[in-house]
């Protein structure tokens, strides 16, 4: 644990003496990955949620009839 611990400093402490252009740039990365994931899951959302209408209907009319 301890090992692990000092692991993690060390990376952390190598991020703080990054230039600031590298920093900017891995905002951006991280910006950009997070537009694409909620882009992507508005899209799978809407599939879900047609997909479970469908199933709804289905199970409503079989039980009707």
């Amino acid at each position: 644990m301890k090992n692990t611990m000092i692991q993690l400093f060390a990376k952390m402490k190598c991020l703080v003496r990054e230039e600031g252009q590298d920093l900017v740039e891995y905002a951006l990365v991280v910006a950009l990955i997070a537009f694409a994931a909620t882009a992507g899951m508005s899209k799978l959302a809407t599939a879900i949620n047609s997909a479970f209408s469908t199933v709804g209907s289905e199970v409503t009319s079989s039980v009707t009839t």
